[in-house]
């Protein structure tokens, strides 16, 4: 046999026994995959109920009123003359407290014609400081003021600003007295009085109207 021959049959051999091994090794398979339904099959979210009013499983029993009234005036947190003419406004506030410290009989018959007595006030204050001036315009009113009978200060010219001085006060009674020394150029003669305590608190203050050679009094009692 030639040579040739020979090895063309040995290729042959080793060829069908390399086939066997490999067929008798084991095999595996890779499982399927099931696909996803299709969307279509799937069944869609229904939107929730909305819980009712009278839903009794919450303890929730309300009732609605049909006889609701509505309010006849818009509500506000500013009074009825907020946006009023402001001067008359300011008018209106000088006005009220003019009048709570007008004292009886002020501006009747160009102002009073007797001496008047104008009340006591009680204090703890070691001191209290007294101030004037004039109400009304200044026409050159001039005044007396008096403590315990003995003039303190004379001949004081009233003027638009408050004015005054200290009294250190005795124990028992403080006697002040304002004497009108003329009526100025514009009668009466007209002034505003003001009394404070060593704590600034007013203890007493008026606005008057005196004709010449009147006079008022208070007392400050010292307790």
């Amino acid at each position: 046999m030639k040579p040739y021959v020979l090895y063309f049959v040995i290729f042959l051999f080793s060829l069908s026994s390399y086939a066997q091994i490999d067929n008798e090794k084991k095999s595996f398979s890779i499982p399927a995959i099931e696909s996803p339904k299709d969307s279509s099959d799937i069944v869609p979210l229904r939107p929730s109920k909305p819980i009712s009013a009278n839903n009794k499983a919450f303890g929730i029993n309300r009732k609605t009123s049909t006889n609701l009234e509505l309010p006849k005036k818009d509500f506000s947190m500013f009074p009825d003359e907020e946006f009023g003419n402001p001067g008359e406004l300011h008018t209106k506030k000088l006005d009220k407290i003019e009048k709570q410290l007008l004292p009886e009989g002020y501006g009747s018959n160009g102002g009073l014609k007797e001496d008047a007595y104008w009340g006591d006030y009680y204090t703890k204050s070691e001191y209290i400081d007294i101030s004037y001036r004039d109400y009304g315009r200044i026409d050159g009113d001039l005044l007396n003021i008096l403590v315990d009978d003995d003039v303190i200060k004379s001949n004081v010219y009233l003027s638009g600003g408050f004015k005054g001085f200290r009294l250190q006060l005795k124990e028992g009674l403080n006697k002040i007295e304002f004497y009108a020394i003329n009526e100025g150029s514009l009668l009466p003669n007209t002034a505003q009085y003001k009394i404070v305590d060593q704590w600034s608190s007013v203890i007493t203050g008026k606005i008057w109207s005196l004709s010449k050679g009147v006079k008022v009094t208070i007392i400050i009692v010292k307790e």
